[in-house]
């Protein structure tokens, strides 16, 4: 079998077997034990990270793998128990390799309704935390990040499905914020929170990977 045939069906596989993952496991985590619920959690996202860094060619391909691969990590430490804040860190780690890598194709110049909608989320970054928990230096940091992570993905030159995918994962992290203020507030919202993550990561995957892979190496 030629070399390039099975490198495509692995990665088909690899792809497969994350959505099918992304899909099912908020259904099966509660019957799972601790150890089995995190691999499984893991694997979702970790299994994109895996494909990128086999597509990775030049220093967007390694930003897109090592966005994949903190939220791998994020994904598995707060799994765990008293890991939230080292999770939430991971994902601020990400945030800025996916600002960084939308910074790099960021497209110019941005129209008006793209300004409008970057100034809008950046000051949504500052602005939200101190209305709603002042004094978390923490929870203020990982804001901005993750609505600057949103803004730079408007700003960028990629399919606009890109966006869309980094404000799913923006609106998933404000429902988590909903859910701690209301434990046991329903399966729906854990749902919600989930597959609004994951395919959310999944779009910014995919078509980030598409056009890196359509286009010169940088």
């Amino acid at each position: 079998m030629p070399q390039d045939t099975a490198n495509t069906q692995i990665v088909r596989v690899l792809l497969g077997a994350s959505l099918v993952l992304g899909s099912v496991y908020p259904l099966i985590e509660p019957q799972l034990a601790l150890v089995p619920g995190v691999v499984l959690k893991g694997l979702c996202v970790g299994l994109l990270a895996l494909v990128a860094l086999l597509w990775a060619r030049g220093t967007d391909g390694w930003l897109l793998a090592g966005v994949m691969a903190a939220g791998t990590a994020g994904d598995v430490l707060l799994g765990l128990p008293g890991r939230f804040e080292v999770g939430a860190a991971a994902f601020g780690v990400g945030h800025i390799l996916a600002i960084t890598l939308y910074l790099r194709n960021r497209r110019r110049p941005l129209d008006a309704v793209t300004l409008a909608i970057v100034a809008a989320l950046l000051v949504a970054g500052v602005a939200l935390p101190q209305m709603l928990v002042a004094g978390n230096t923490g929870l203020a940091v990982y804001a901005l990040l993750l609505t600057g992570m949103t803004a730079a993905a408007f700003a960028s030159r990629f399919d606009r499905r890109v966006p869309i995918g980094a404000l799913m994962f923006l609106v998933s992290d404000a429902l988590i914020a909903v859910r701690m203020q209301q434990p046991g507030s329903g399966l729906a919202l854990g749902l919600a929170v989930w597959w609004l993550y994951y395919f959310g990561q999944f779009l910014i995957f995919w078509f980030v990977a598409k056009a890196i892979r359509s286009g010169p190496a940088r």
